[in-house]
């Protein structure tokens, strides 16, 4: 016998409206998690079933499809979300797009979904959540322990076409967020790849300019060298010629092996200049390639990076000053302390005096104990044109360069940001400074 109709069109109607205005006004303002948690709460309470489901269609490891649950209403309670397979479901039917109900025996409908047996399901309605290309997302359906009568189907039919669509919207919209998240990820990804990989450059071509610059000051000592060796040939030949004479003055002799001195000492002081330095730069390019922890004579090693990068200085006619104690042992990794001092030489050798010297850029460091550690406290200064406000609030920034198209690139100071920062440290412009400009660097000290 048919379940009899216990309220007519027009109160069937009344009470839709009822619940549609309650589940809409207690969701409108939630999303995504939060909504489908209070949708299918709310829906077992309007529709009196004892289970609510919202859940996705997914691919399960066997290459049938299956459903995800988003929220599981049970009762009195959330329960976790499940995985199950589509096969053998009432919810297959639904996937396909069509409404699917049935007012009683569902599990003998269904004798192989023992997800129904452990429900103790009786009823079962659900509807497909179907996006706007036509696509089902998922299904929202109402089970309940006990049968449902035609009222309680025109009123879940009612409520879950509604909240159907709003769910397929809701997930349609987290896809959308999802991919605009990935495609942001990548897109920042290669951006930092990028950035990365023209910072490297940037290293390299510091590194490049600094081998051009050595070459070309390595040049006058080793010609020097070249031009005494032959002037000792030249004497060596004399002395000969003195020897194999008839008569042999002792002035002569002298005077010759006293030029043939002279020419020794030419040959080694230049070559000794030669050596220092290729040495300085040799070290120099061998500390840039490291990170591991070193301990600095900290003045010496100063000093080292100064004289590797004295063509570049010589040429604008910047002399440096070092206020660092001979005294003064420190632990940091070389490579990236090499790096910071290049890059504020080679910032003050390009921005600090554009029209070349004469200036002078100062090197100060010194030690200090604070918050329990032990920090090295350096300051770059020079008495070139200094920063206008405007450039000094961007100094660190990549990219930014007050040289654009002459050669600048905008990263020189921005990767000592990054390594002050990677070594824990910190790095900022003075602006209280009346000629000039004026770097502060703090760098943690390893014990």
């Amino acid at each position: 016998m048919d379940n009899p109709v216990l309220f007519d069109e027009h109160d069937g109607r009344l009470l839709a409206e009822a619940a549609l205005r309650g589940i809409t006004a207690s969701t409108v303002r939630l999303r995504g998690d939060e909504f489908l948690r209070m949708l299918v709460k709310d829906l077992a309470q309007a529709l009196d079933v004892t289970y609510v489901i919202a859940g996705r269609v997914i691919q399960m490891p066997d290459g049938g499809e299956g459903i995800r649950t988003l929220s599981v209403w049970a009762g009195q309670q959330h329960i976790d979300n499940m995985e199950y397979s589509l096969l053998h479901t009432p919810c297959q039917d639904v996937t396909d797009q069509s409404m699917c109900f049935h007012a009683c025996g569902i599990q003998a409908d269904y004798p192989k979904d023992t997800l129904l047996v452990d429900m103790c399901a009786e009823s079962y309605i659900g509807m497909p959540m179907i996006d706007t290309e036509g696509q089902t997302l998922g299904i929202l359906s109402a089970i309940d322990t006990k049968p449902m009568d035609e009222n309680k189907r025109l009123l879940a039919l009612s409520l879950l076409s509604i909240f159907a669509a709003r769910c397929a919207a809701e997930l349609q919209h987290q896809d959308r967020e999802t991919l605009l998240e990935q495609m942001v990820q990548q897109r920042t990804e290669a951006l930092r790849a990028a950035q990365a990989s023209m910072v490297e450059q940037e290293k390299m071509a510091a590194l490049g300019a600094l081998v051009a610059g050595v070459a070309h000051e390595v040049n006058t000592p080793i010609g020097v060298a070249v031009t005494a060796a032959s002037g000792m040939s030249a004497y060596a030949d004399q002395m000969v010629e003195t020897l194999n004479g008839p008569k042999v003055s002792r002035s002569e002799l002298i005077a010759v092996a006293t030029r043939l001195k002279g020419a020794a000492a030419l040959i080694e002081q230049n070559l000794a200049r030669a050596a220092e330095l290729i040495g300085n730069f040799k070290q120099l390019a061998v500390d840039q390639g490291t990170e591991h922890l070193t301990e600095l004579a900290l003045h010496d090693y100063v000093h080292r990076v100064v004289s590797a990068h004295s063509p570049a200085l010589r040429k604008g006619m910047i002399s440096v000053e070092l206020d660092i104690p001979a005294t003064l042992q420190t632990r940091l990794p070389a490579g990236k302390a090499s790096q910071i001092l290049s890059n504020f030489l080679m910032n003050s050798a390009k921005h600090g005096y554009p029209d070349g010297g004469p200036g002078v850029v100062t090197i100060a460091a010194r030690e200090e104990e604070a918050d329990g550690a032990r920090w090295l406290l350096m300051v770059f200064s020079d008495d070139g044109i200094g920063l206008a406000p405007g450039i000094r609030e961007r100094v660190f920034e990549p990219f930014f360069t007050t040289k654009r198209g002459q050669g600048g690139s905008g990263l020189g100071m921005h990767i000592v940001y990054t390594i002050v920062h990677q070594m824990g440290g910190r790095v900022w412009v003075d602006a209280d400074v009346e000629k000039g400009c004026r770097f502060h660097v703090r760098l943690p000290v390893k014990a």
